[in-house]
């Protein structure tokens, strides 16, 4: 074993004798096995700032185990596994949406997380390798039924694009479980589609004809030509500010700092001395973060981020959302509510009975706070 590992089993074995006294201390080295991984080698190749990240990694997960997993009865800790998924708002309603438009409208969320889980377990190569991983840890069939549930609690939770994973596991379960479009056309006759749907019998709900797939595709495409449109719009807007602002250096500053030019190419294509170039930075980045993206175009900004209060929950989790809203005072969460109501910066004011430089104070905060949070 390397010496990074070694100290790292040495601080989590001492943590847990204090922790989980009441375990034997088979149970307590296998949950540091399986908190190591398999490759405890990769240990020695990590960063100062990946290893401080997959030391949080490490926390959390111990986390999740202590909290609904470890010395509950299967049963039960199942039970918590899927009360936990299943208070996702955004999969939630997703999935109570698709019911209420499927023919089987007696199932419950539960039923389809269920079968949500059921076929990760099958199919995702991920948790496979992991329900090996746990089988070389220990031989206790109850530590492995915990350490398996908290491995698929973090992983069904991880932030793919400000979104839980397993909401886009739905999706492809979705997909894989819907029914095809029309896929035999009768030769020598004129189809007339006059709807998207059909019903089978009157008792029956309508299937829609249109290909599920084809139309997520084209979704998808258009989602990325608007993005591509907004940030086109985001760069011209912020280059006027920045010409009205700080000159036009700051402007050709920032244009060979999105080609991915180092300070020193910067300084050398501009003629500057590095630290002017530097100072230049740090002047364009305060203006993007404090001023424009706050003050002068914040829509504008947050819709093109997707970190909007209103739809996007500064771009959050839902458990970064819930830490963060547990920080707030009571102005900073009637701000954001007002803001979540189409409200202005100017009638939230009035509202609280503050001047509106407190308020765009109070949201700064809270604005600087969730980018910290995504920042993490």
């Amino acid at each position: 074993m390397n010496k990074v590992a070694s100290q790292l089993q040495q601080n989590w074995h001492n943590y847990l004798l204090d922790e989980q006294p009441e375990q034997i201390p088979e149970v307590r080295q296998s949950i540091i096995d399986w908190l190591l991984g398999p490759d405890q080698t990769r240990w020695e190749t990590m960063t100062p700032q990946q290893m401080a990240i997959s030391k949080q990694g490490m926390n959390y997960r111990y986390h999740i185990l202590k909290k609904r997993y470890l010395a509950q009865p299967p049963t039960i800790a199942y039970r918590n596994l899927i009360n936990r998924l299943g208070s996702l708002m955004v999969l939630r309603n997703k999935i109570r949406t698709w019911i209420s438009l499927s023919r089987d409208r007696q199932r419950a969320v539960t039923d389809v997380l269920q079968e949500i889980i059921q076929e990760l377990l099958n199919s995702d190569r991920y948790l496979q390798g992991q329900i090996v991983w746990i089988s070389q840890c220990t031989s206790d069939e109850r530590l492995r039924n915990s350490l398996l549930l908290t491995t698929v609690e973090e992983y069904c939770l991880r932030p793919i694009r400000n979104q839980p994973l397993l909401v886009y596991r739905f999706v492809n379960y979705l997909r894989r479980s819907s029914r095809g479009g029309m896929t035999q056309v009768p030769q020598q006759q004129m189809v007339h589609l006059i709807s998207e749907e059909i019903s089978p019998d009157e008792a029956e709900n309508p299937i829609s004809l249109l290909d599920s797939q084809a139309v997520a595709e084209y979704e998808k495409n258009q989602q990325w030509e608007e993005q591509q449109l907004m940030r086109q719009k985001v760069k011209e807007e912020f280059d006027g500010y920045l010409a009205s602002k700080l000159g036009q250096e700051a402007v050709e500053w920032l244009h060979l700092y999105l080609q991915g030019r180092s300070q020193e190419a910067i300084a050398k294509q501009l003629n500057l001395p590095i630290k002017q170039v530097y100072r230049l930075r740090e002047k364009v980045c305060y203006h993007a973060i404090q001023v424009f993206s706050l003050k002068e175009n914040p829509e504008l900004v947050a819709n093109w981020l997707q970190i909007s209060a209103k739809e996007h929950n500064l771009g959050l989790t839902p458990i970064q959302w819930q830490s963060l809203w547990q920080e707030l005072n009571s102005h900073q969460k009637d701000i954001i509510e007002g803001i979540k109501d189409n409200q202005s910066l100017e009638d939230i004011a009035k509202s609280l009975n503050l001047k509106k430089t407190q308020v765009l104070n109070q949201w700064r905060t809270v604005y600087l706070k969730a980018q910290s949070l995504r920042g993490r």
